[in-house]
């Protein structure tokens, strides 16, 4: 495979057009240093999801910044009828997906169960803000779940000593780093997690060595230089709009997820277009994100599925994790993106139990 092949897809694994009319939504923000203020910016407001809409909760959009500045857009779901202060989850994920896919599908389940939940998008993607656009950090993106929690402590519905978090694919890596960072995080849910610095430095399992890894430094630096004197930003690419039919069959799930308007399909997702800047790729290659994971003392649980491709992720982090209250669960015949969308196999019993358990 080319190496921008291999970028466009290590980016994978883990949009700019909107749909219907979209509705100007003002909502007031809490800076970690107290200061309050009003972002405005242009959020859909038709239900444009790739799942349908549950009659069992209220959704509404919301906006809240992070430390870095950035505004996040978000979907807030809670239970109808819902009285008094209950736990919460912030979820996010996959990386390269919006909150229109699978962490809103996630949000919106949990919901029903009796959590308020919030979706959001990460910075420089989807309805977010930040610019330049279509960029990933690990720092940015851990930071984005921290200001989740921001968010959460200060809804007069949300118990602030009760929340949780989800991380899906390439967010699970970001939601540990988080739960390794933010003691306010009670329990961690990672579902078919991906390592993103893990995969971007050494390539699928780790079979890259320095020299490799320096030579694809040079690229990427090398292409800095062009986008530097061209004033553009060359994009690695997403998926390609037709299979030759050789590919790897994760590929093929990727495409029948994220290509698929019957399925996962969403304009703003960067899988489903052009992907990532190329040079995104470039922050990943040094900043191992589970450095501390061994420091996480509250609950974890790690799904991942028994055939997914990216099943070692899962188990390399979970054994870096120390406590009676961290627990792997290997969901039986679940290939990686069977745990973004699939009711029947993604395991809400388990999920529900975990956070009534640890969110008390």
């Amino acid at each position: 495979m080319r190496r921008t092949g291999m970028l466009a897809l290590a980016a994978l694994l883990a949009g700019t057009l909107a749909l219907g009319s979209a509705v100007t939504a003002a909502e007031t923000t809490t800076s970690p240093g107290g200061a309050q203020g009003v972002k405005t910016m242009e959020l859909e407001q038709t239900w444009d999801k790739t799942f349908p809409k549950s009659d069992k909760v209220d959704h509404s959009k919301v906006t809240f910044r992070n430390r870095y500045g950035i505004t996040l857009a978000a979907d807030l779901y809670i239970p109808k009828n819902a009285s008094g202060r209950l736990a919460a989850i912030a979820v996010s994920g996959p990386f390269g997906a919006v909150k229109e896919q699978a962490s809103g599908l996630y949000a919106q389940t949990m919901a029903e169960r009796g959590f308020v939940t919030l979706a959001f998008d990460p910075s420089f993607t989807g309805e977010s803000g930040g610019e330049i656009r279509n960029v990933a950090s690990p720092d940015i993106n851990t930071e984005d779940f921290c200001a989740a929690v921001d968010y959460l402590t200060t809804r007069p519905d949300v118990d602030p000593e009760r929340i949780g978090i989800i991380g899906i694919c390439g967010f699970g890596g970001m939601g540990l780093n988080a739960a390794a960072m933010d003691t306010r995080i009670k329990a961690t849910v990672t579902s078919t997690m991906y390592d993103m610095t893990r995969v971007t430095a050494n390539g699928y399992f780790d079979a890259m060595d320095a020299d490799a890894r320096y030579a694809l430094r040079e690229q990427l630096n090398a292409q800095r230089t062009k986008d530097a004197r061209t004033g553009t930003i060359a994009r690695a690419g997403g998926l390609p709009d037709t299979l030759r039919g050789d590919e790897p069959q994760f590929v093929k799930d990727y495409f029948n997820y994220y290509k698929n308007p019957e399925r996962g399909y969403h304009p703003r997702s960067l899988n489903g277009g052009d992907g990532w800047n190329t040079t995104s790729a470039l922050s990943f290659m040094t900043m191992p994100l589970l450095a501390y994971a061994g420091e996480i003392r509250n609950a974890v649980l790690v799904i991942h599925g028994e055939k997914a491709h990216s099943r070692y992720f899962s188990e390399t982090a979970f054994a870096m994790l120390k406590g009676d209250n961290k627990e792997l669960l290997i969901v039986p015949g679940a290939s990686h993106t069977d745990l973004y969308d699939q009711l029947d196999i993604i395991p809400w019993d388990r999920m529900e139990h975990f956070f009534r358990t640890y969110l008390k």
